[in-house]
């Protein structure tokens, strides 16, 4: 069950906007293979702003998911693509609704 999430806001460097979009959307293989993080999504907010949202059973989950290989990634490449160090927030999942497809 969805408990907790994190929702990480990133503006691209002027100019980078296509590669900040590349690399999120090359990351989701990896989340893929995060056994507890039930849900992640990569978003574009608008004009060279993104996010990730997603969401875990329990803090270990999350905890998993801050330091596994999306992570690191981010980390490796946040100087090069992200003009501000991504904004990490944790947040509560108060309700959802299940997939409907």
């Amino acid at each position: 069950m969805e408990a907790i999430g994190l929702l990480v806001t990133l503006e691209a460097r002027p100019g980078k906007e296509a590669g900040a979009e590349a690399f999120l959307k090359s990351a989701q293989p990896l989340a893929l293979n995060e056994k507890e993080t039930l849900k992640w999504y990569a978003i574009k907010l608008g004009s060279g702003k993104f996010g990730i949202f997603d969401t875990f059973a329990n803090e270990g989950g999350r905890n998993a998911h801050l330091t596994g290989a999306i992570a690191k990634a981010l980390g490796a490449r946040a100087n090069e693509l992200f003009a501000i160090p991504p904004q990490i927030e944790k947040v509560e999942v108060l309700a959802s609704t299940p997939f409907k497809g």
